[in-house]
């Protein structure tokens, strides 16, 4: 009988919210995890036997290093590209500074990461699977403009991903969350602790999003159920962009 090999799964932004529900979901499949973030992230929060890649996105150099560390051991069947962080809300907040560090953190080190990877995943011997967690405000506006156009360069870079990469058996697709509830929220509860109930009441679904639902829309992109997807967005909104509420319960 043949006996599958564990696969090989890379997890960037590991330590945050998501990151650890995708961690855990993970590890539930006997995946061998390649668990990456900062050096001084919150490693704690992690559970399981996982291997550690402590490395900046923003650092050009560092990224490069990881690649090819990664690289030289063989690849990965699967990476999921989950690191991000967002604080400015509106075009009023936004500074030089702060389009620089939502661009390099949410796109620019991810991209230079992914591309430095490429060549070992063209010569994988099975698929591999790129799998990014973007954002509803790829697609909409809800604040967090330079976020938003950073998760919308992503959406542009993993589908220039699927089409050019393909013939090398490499599957790209993205997953679009709603709001979850992560660090990304300190600042806003910090001033307003019924944010989130006032959040909720724009989603179809009643709630806001769980990381785990990410972590299972992106399990399952990374599986052989999702062979014949590339180049395709998975919106987890809980019904977000499917309906404007507000504007249904004015005209009922």
């Amino acid at each position: 009988m043949k006996v599958e090999t564990p696969m090989r799964v890379v997890i960037t932004g590991a330590t945050g919210g998501i990151g650890r529900a995708l961690v855990a979901r993970f590890s539930e499949t006997g995946a061998r995890i390649t668990a990456c973030d900062l050096e001084e992230a919150d490693w704690d929060a992690i559970d399981g036997d996982i291997e550690r890649l402590t490395f900046d996105l923003t650092d050009h150099a560092a990224c490069h290093a990881a690649a090819r560390a990664l690289s030289d051991d063989g690849g990965a069947d699967a990476i999921v590209l989950n690191a991000g962080w967002t604080r400015a809300e509106t075009l009023a907040g936004i500074t030089p500074e702060a389009i620089d560090r939502e661009l390099d953190l949410n796109f620019r080190g991810t991209a230079q990461f992914t591309a430095a990877l490429l060549p070992a995943l063209r010569e994988r011997p099975a698929p591999v699977s790129i799998v990014a967690i973007s954002s509803v405000n790829a697609a909409r506006h809800y604040g967090n403009p330079a976020y938003a156009a950073a998760k919308g360069a992503m959406e542009a870079w993993i589908r220039a991903i699927a089409a050019e990469e393909g013939r090398h058996g490499i599957r790209a697709n993205a997953i679009r969350p709603g709001s979850v509830r992560t660090a990304a929220w300190e600042d806003r509860l910090a001033r307003d602790p019924a944010i989130m109930d006032r959040v909720a009441a724009f989603y179809p679904l009643g709630r806001i999003v769980e990381p785990r639902e990410v972590s299972e829309a992106a399990l399952f992109l990374a599986s052989k159920a999702a062979s014949g997807i590339t180049g395709a967005i998975l919106p987890v909104d809980c019904g977000l962009e499917a309906a404007f509420l507000p504007f249904l319960r004015e005209i009922d």
